[in-house]
């Protein structure tokens, strides 16, 4: 250990972070469990048990929460989880350098944009008094479509934003797996006469599994986790019965509505449902013979 002490000095800065920030923290968990009140303070608050709890999965509201949320997830993992990697392997086999980088560039860019100017950017494409999208309609001849009010349209919409968004950044990973694959794998490829489809087909996904199957199982711990500014800024009155989802929930009853105790006992329902599908998730592809995260 004292010959590692340098090492521990350089990783301090991250433990403190995980310290004061992650571990912490942990004991205001307990506001779930009581009728907490601001004036009297964790302490002074009344022990309620679990009755937060048994109040939550019994509103009709959790179920509606649940099924927007998982919905959302479920779409982000069949639309928006293989365009990176297709993005990726598409840039891998540009050869010019320069091209490669500018395209590299622009995808990820969005990334940087805040949810604010994502959603500005919607509601001016997709509006029906002032969308392009929607004049463009008129001017053929056709009838407007409320894109942003209508339910049936609204997590298909909160996927391509999170896709046009995070796509790119995304990427970034998958090129990095992919830089590091063995050259010789590819020449031997070439020799036996494989396209260059059977090498991205037999040596680059191969190589990238590992890191396909661990970022999935990172997505799947957050399942019952969506993002929150993203959907407060997309959501409207028309749109509450598809776009009601825990962040919100718990924003709107705990903060706006002043019952933190409740606010703290859907983050703590999600925290939960996080960790089992991690824990289940790596259990499964540890018995297909492949590489889990622990």
């Amino acid at each position: 250990m004292v010959q590692q002490k340098w090492m521990y000095v350089l990783a301090m800065p991250g433990i403190l972070y995980f310290i004061l920030f992650k571990f912490a923290p942990l004991w205001g968990l307990l506001i779930a469990f009581k009728e907490y009140n601001p004036y009297k303070g964790l302490w002074g608050s009344s022990w309620i048990g679990l009755t937060n709890f048994t109040e939550m999965f019994a509103s009709q509201t959790f179920y509606i929460m649940l099924r927007n949320t998982f919905a959302i997830n479920i779409f982000g993992i069949i639309f928006m989880f293989p365009v990176p990697i297709l993005l990726a392997l598409m840039l891998n086999e540009v050869r010019h350098e320069v091209f490669k980088r500018i395209n590299q560039s622009i995808v990820y860019l969005p990334h940087f944009l805040s949810w604010v100017v994502v959603a500005s950017m919607t509601f001016f494409m997709l509006s029906t008094d002032v969308g392009i999208v929607n004049k463009m309609i008129s001017s053929l001849g056709f009838e407007t479509v409320s894109f942003l009010s209508t339910p049936n349209y609204y997590w298909g919409l909160i996927t391509l934003q999170s896709m046009w968004k995070e796509v790119g950044w995304g990427t970034i990973i998958f090129l990095a797996a992919m830089a590091g694959v063995d050259p010789q794998q590819y020449e031997a490829a070439v020799i036996d006469g494989a396209s260059r489809f059977k090498q991205i087909w037999h040596v680059t996904l191969p190589a990238i599994r590992p890191t396909i199957i661990i970022l999935l199982i990172l997505r799947l711990g957050h399942m019952a986790d969506v993002g929150f500014e993203q959907l407060l800024l997309m959501n409207n009155p028309l749109v509450t019965s598809v776009s009601q989802v825990f962040d919100t929930y718990a924003y709107t009853i705990g903060i706006l509505g002043g019952k933190i105790s409740v606010g703290v006992t859907v983050g703590m329902f999600k925290g939960v449902v996080g960790l089992v599908l991690v824990m289940l998730s790596n259990y499964v592809v540890k018995k297909m013979g492949q590489e889990g995260i622990y």
